[in-house]
This record gives structure tokens, sequence and C-alpha cells, in this order.
């Protein structure tokens, strides 16, 4: 629900005790200036008074403020460069957790020590620049604070001011400090491919938690994000939660540990694996964002907050965002096997259930008729399209539907124009073996004659058809990652470069095509994070359709990223993850909790399979804002060793609430409890009805008041295996 009163941020610097606050959306985020001039972290949780001390006052002054002491040497294995919090420590003087930078200067010293030298506060931005004590290279911190929710955005750019290069061999976009404690949780997410968004949750202690990857993409494993409650404290609903995610779709590490005095330090930003970055005399290195927040309502709050966040300043268009239209894919049906009037065929089956959007998957350019041959060459096959795309996209215009394409853009096969005409286009060492995967290899993005021809062949694809929509694959690893041809100094800074470049087509092409709607997809979810979001409209969570692996995979995604962004198909059956068989019903219901796609092969269905598919579709447009934009509430979230699951989407106005109630396979003669509505408003009266049509179970009142909901719950009297509902609660006129 939006306020009355437009919320503020605040940015005030002190000039007297040399202390900084943000403050915004309940939290407050202060750092301040030692008297040794270290800039240290002060405070970071829930809204203080604005004359709250941050630091200590003098009695014999009468209060008046002075500065953050500095600590001294605790022992000799304990120097004050080691104890002394630093907001963004260099790699020196004792200094022996995770820096915000190190870094070799021309002569071999590797001693860097960071001091305050200035600050400045533009509008809600706070820029404090340290610089090192001896040599004139500089890093500049950059913060703001969102007023609605009090999420931090935090980065860092270092310069060098001197004659000679000097080399980066870490810099981190932000540290945090935590008070002293053992009673630490640290959530996070990985898997692997097929598998991705499962949720862990380890003690923090002494002994450093890694989540990165090394991969040159974010990966499927350990995604860019973490979250921090108390043992004992901390739960779904309850507790403290510190949170964040990494802007960044390349290599990335944040670590997590206790430091030797036991607070707890995360460091996040590039990955220094294999990383180095040669910043020459005058050149300034810029991190990506780090995102961060504060919650007291434990897990769900934090997630709530974010996605509110993430919906109005990281999703293009934010609030006024088109809502994801409901899709079909053709791969299933097809695969490589893409012809003219095939296609055709499938968009007349897909617009009779209430298709939006028909997309043509893998096969329809270059020589492409498997995975062997064709990467690289984005021009339509004559044989598969003899008229050219055209027929087909007026085809699927006519029908009531927009058309979308599959590219792979970063990528080539061996076998193809492209790489006959520029092998050396592509990520490698001189002399070494070129891995290939997936019969592909990786282009190198670093390179502006690469990232020139991409962009130029996309914008041409687009501009020459209607294409409304891309659905961007990205179907590998890196290996090799060499680039022969720039000098020894410069050659590892592709791993930044190439994710500069991504960038930098897909804002252009953007801008070019103000229209023109992106999904970012990696094998699934191997490039999902805050950096891609910002610029495409959606994202592909995982590979595996299969509807109950599906339930825990989308609870895994929605810890951190909205619910607007995630795309969610029915396909076949049984599924080929794992030979699973389920309804069609169920796949639908388990869908219809992201953005609705279908990706089943329409040519094998029955006519009851239209029917219940046309019911579904019709049923997911009446509930598709709340799903898409509302607040989620994880009632009884789905886990390997918890046979039901029920999830809640509320209205930003909490005039509609839908509640998905889903069984993943029943034992003797169970008796489920009652599920309990949350987010609804408890003075409005709420009709009930179950989504799709049918009767209220036994005992469910037809209407009652969001407080009755939420008390009193109702049963959803589940048999069997892989079976679900949904009730949706709307304010009775």
């Amino acid at each position: 629900m939006t306020s009355a009163v437009p919320a503020v941020a605040k940015v005030t610097a002190d000039p007297a005790s040399r202390v900084f606050r943000l403050d915004g959306g309940g939290v407050t985020y202060a750092l301040g200036v030692d008297d040794k001039g270290y800039l240290q972290p002060l405070y970071w949780g829930s809204s203080l008074a604005a004359n709250d001390p941050l630091v200590s006052t003098d009695p014999v002054k009468t209060g008046d403020p002075v500065l953050v002491k500095a600590p001294g040497e605790l022992s000799g294995f304990d120097p004050a460069g080691s104890v002394t919090l630093q907001e963004f420590p260099g790699q020196g003087e004792g200094l022996v957790s995770d820096p915000g930078i190190k870094a070799i200067f021309a002569d071999g010293n590797r001693d860097l020590v960071l001091k305050y030298r200035s600050h400045r506060v533009d509008g809600e931005t706070l820029y404090v620049e340290l610089a090192d004590i001896r040599r004139p290279l500089t890093v500049t911190l950059r913060y703001t604070i969102d007023p609605d929710t009090g999420v931090l955005a935090r980065s860092a750019s270092v310069r060098n001011g001197d004659r000679r290069a000097v080399r980066v061999d870490q810099i981190a976009s932000a540290v945090f400090t935590l008070p002293v404690g053992d009673d630490y949780r640290l959530h996070y997410l990985t898997g692997r491919h097929a598998a991705e968004w499962t949720k862990k949750e380890v003690g923090i202690t002494p002994a450093l938690t890694v989540l990165e990857s090394r991969r040159g993409s974010t990966g499927h494993g350990n995604n860019p994000y973490f979250a921090i409650g108390k043992d004992g404290l901390t739960t779904e609903e309850h507790g403290p939660v510190w949170y964040g995610a990494l802007a960044w779709s390349g290599s990335f590490r944040i670590s997590v540990g206790q430091d030797n005095l036991g607070r707890v330090r995360i460091m996040t930003g590039y990955n220094p694996y294999d990383f180095s970055w040669s910043l020459k005399p005058g050149e300034t290195l810029d991190t990506p964002v780090f995102y961060a927040g504060y919650s007291t309502g434990g897990l769900g709050a934090a997630s709530r907050t974010f996605h509110t966040f993430e919906q109005a300043h990281i999703v293009p268009g934010g609030q006024k965002a088109r809502l994801r239209p409901v899709l079909y894919n053709s791969w299933e049906a097809t695969a490589f096997d893409v012809t003219e009037a095939g296609q055709e065929a499938l968009a007349e089956k897909a617009a009779k259930i209430g298709v939006e959007r028909f997309v043509v998957d893998d096969g329809w350019f270059g020589a492409r008729n498997s995975d062997k041959a064709g990467l690289g060459d984005w021009t339509v096959n004559p044989t598969k399209f003899p008229n050219g795309l055209k027929p087909l996209i007026d085809k699927v215009y006519t029908l009531g539907m927009d058309f979308g394409l599959w590219v792979e853009p970063e990528m080539v096969n061996v076998d193809s124009d492209l790489y006959r005409a520029h092998p050396d286009w592509v990520l490698n060492y001189t002399g070494r073996p070129r891995t290939e995967g997936r019969n592909q290899l990786v282009l190198n993005l670093a390179r502006q004659d690469v990232r020139d021809h991409l962009l130029g062949v996309l914008d041409r694809l687009v501009t020459q058809n209607d294409v409304a929509f891309l659905k961007w694959d990205y179907n590998r690893n890196w290996t090799e990652a060499g680039w022969p041809g720039v000098p020894v100094a410069d050659q590892q800074r592709v791993y930044v470069q190439y994710v500069g470049n991504l960038y930098y087509i897909l804002s252009e092409l953007r801008r070019r095509h103000p229209k023109l709607e992106i999904e970012a997809c990696s094998g699934g979810g191997g490039r999902v994070d805050l950096g891609i979001i910002g610029l495409t409209d959606e994202v592909w969570p995982s590979d595996n359709t299969d509807p109950a692996d599906r339930l825990m995979i989308q609870d895994g995604f929605t810890q951190v990223y909205p619910v607007s962004v995630m795309m969610a198909w029915v396909t076949d059956s049984p599924n080929w993850a794992n030979t699973r068989a389920t309804s069609l019903d169920y796949r639908f219901l388990s869908s219809m909790q992201g953005g609705l796609g279908i990706g089943a092969n329409l040519d094998k269905w029955q006519a009851e399979d239209f029917t219940t598919a046309r019911k579904w579709v019709a049923a997911y447009k009446t509930i598709r804002e709340t799903v898409q934009r509302g607040a989620l509430y994880r009632i009884d979230p789905p886990s390997n060793d918890n046979a039901s699951s029920a999830t809640m989407y509320v209205s930003q106005d909490r005039r509609q609430g839908v509640m998905f109630q889903m069984l993943h396979s029943s034992m003797w003669r169970d008796n489920p409890a009652a599920q309990h509505p949350q987010g609804l408003d408890p003075a409005q009266v709420y009709a009930v009805r179950v989504l799709g049509g049918g009767a209220l179970p036994d005992g469910v009142p037809a209407r009652a008041s969001g407080a009755y909901w939420m008390e009193h719950g109702l049963r959803a009297p589940l048999k069997g295996d892989f079976v679900g509902t949904a009730f949706v609660f709307e304010v009775a006129q």
C-alpha cells in the first residue's frame, strides 16, 4: 500500500564528529572517521533517533562529540591494523581479513593503507574519498539509501593518480561488519544445472564461508546473495535479517566469517580468481553495485521488502512495466526440426488456449539442424523458411499474439561461417586446446569488434522482422579464458570487460527498440543476478520444469528475486528431468505461481488437454497482477521432508489474495491441517472462491473477514499424489 506522505531518504554528515548517517525505510546506516583517520562502520539496523549518540561523548566538555576511537595493539599477534574496524580496508598494516582492495605498485610495494580524505553529499548520495597514506591512489565509496525500503546501494571506484601503472588484484563493491556474536546464521542459495536455488543455512564462525563463481558468469552454483539472521530469533516471519545481492553477471566472491575479535565481516565484489587490472595513470576502475537491506520481520519480510525495491528500482520500467504475458515456446514440440508450416500449426493451437506470445526456439537460423553447427550465423535458414520469417510472424500477429525468437549471441560453433571467418574471436590461449561445451565456444565479448558485430546482427534481426521478444540463452561456462590480442598486463581484464560489453549490448538494444522485451536464460538459472535483471524483462530460473521440483526452485528463487521476473512453464509429462508423471492440472497450478509459460508439445495434446489449458490460462489472467506484483508469503514452504506446501500472494491494495495449496503425496489417511492466509486486511470482508471453478470444501464459508481467514484458516482436503488447489480472496462488494 502506498503512503499518503512520500517517504524521504536522509543523508547527513556531522563535521564535528565526522559521522555520516543514511536514514530511510525504517533503517539507519552509519559510519565515521576515527582519531587515526580510518573510516569505521558504526551501525546498521532499525532507525535511530536523530540525536541518538553514535560515538561516545566527553563529559569534561559537557557532551561535545569526540571522534571515534581507534583501538591500539591487542597483542604482538594482533597489531592495531588487524583489529581496527574499517569500512573499506586496503591490504596493508597487518590486515589479515579479506580486504576491500589489494594492489601492487610498480616498485613492488604491496602495502596499502586507506584513510579518510574528504566527503560530499550530493542530494541523497554520500561520497567518501579514501587515500593511501603515501601513494596517489584513492578509493571513492558511494552510498545511497532507498526512502521506502531502507535498501542501501554501495559501490567503490579506485583511481590511480601515479605516473606508473598499479596492478589491482582484488577489489570489493562493499565490506560490511556486524557486531560481535556467536549466534549468527548465514542463509544462501546454491545448486547446479536443473537443481538451482537450493536453500542452505550454516553458522558463522572464524572458518570463512566463501560464496563464489569462477565461471565467467554468475553460475548455477552459489548465487551472489546472502541473508544473515540470529540463531533462535530469526524465522520466516520474525527476527533480524541483514541481506543483500550483487548486481553483477560475472565471476564474483562473497566471503562471510568472524574476525579475530568475533565480529562478522562480509566482503563482496569481483572474484579475484584469475583477475587483475593494470590501472593506468589517471584511470579509474568502478565496481558493480551491492544492494543490502535490514529487516526485523524475518526472512519473509526481508524478501518482500527486497522485491518491492527491485520492482521499483531494478526491473526495467519499474512499477509501470508490462505484466508478463502468457507465453508459448516451441522447443519441446519441434527441437531443431523447425519449419514454417510446423510453427504456424503450433501457433494456431497456442492461440486457442489464450497464449499471448509465441516464441520460436532453437533451429530457425544458419545451418542449425543440431547443436553441432550454425551458432554465430544469425540469418534465417532459407530451407526452413523459404520466404523468411515474415509469413510466420504475420500469422502469429493475426492470431492475436506477439512474436519472439531464441538466440544465443555470445556463442559460436566451430562449424559456422562466423568461426571460419574469425577463429580469433573466441576466448583462447595461443597454442592451447579450445575446449568445447555443448559443441560450442565462447566469443570474447571483451573485444570491441565482437561487441559491435553482435550488436549489429541483433539490431538488424529485430529491425527487419517484427520481433517483440528475444529469449537470450547462454549454454556453457568459460574455459581457456585467454585474450591474446592485448598486452599481457591487460589480459585478465577479460572477466570485467566481457560483462561490461554484454551490458552495453543489452542497453543499446533496448534504447534502439524500446518495445523489445528480453528474457535472460543460461541453461536455466546460470546467469540470474541483479545486473542482468536490470537489463532484461524476465529470467528463466531452471531448465528443470518438473512441477514438484519447481515449487522448491521457485521458493529458493523468490528468497531474493521478485516473482514479476520469474518464468514458470507447463511442459510435457513425464518430465525429462526425473521422468515424474503429473497431471496437467498440477502442472498449471505450479506454473501459475510465476510468469506463466507453456512449453509442452501441443501436437500431442488431446481435446481434453486443450479444454483444461483454456480453463487455467483464463483463470491465471484473473490473478496475474496479484501473483506477479503482489506481496509473497511463504505460509508452508516446500521441502524434501514436507508433503504439503502453501504460498500466498496479496495484491498491493490488499483487495485480492490467492493462496496455492499443493500436496506432494499422501501417507496413510493423512488429515491435512488448515493453512492460514497472511497479508489480508483484517478489517475487510473477503469472499472466497476456488480458482478455476468448483465448490468450496465443506465447512469453508463463502465470505468472512480478513481477520477470520488469517486466524481460522481453511483446509483443502487434498488426497493422493501431486495434487493442488488455489483459493482466491476478494474484497466483497
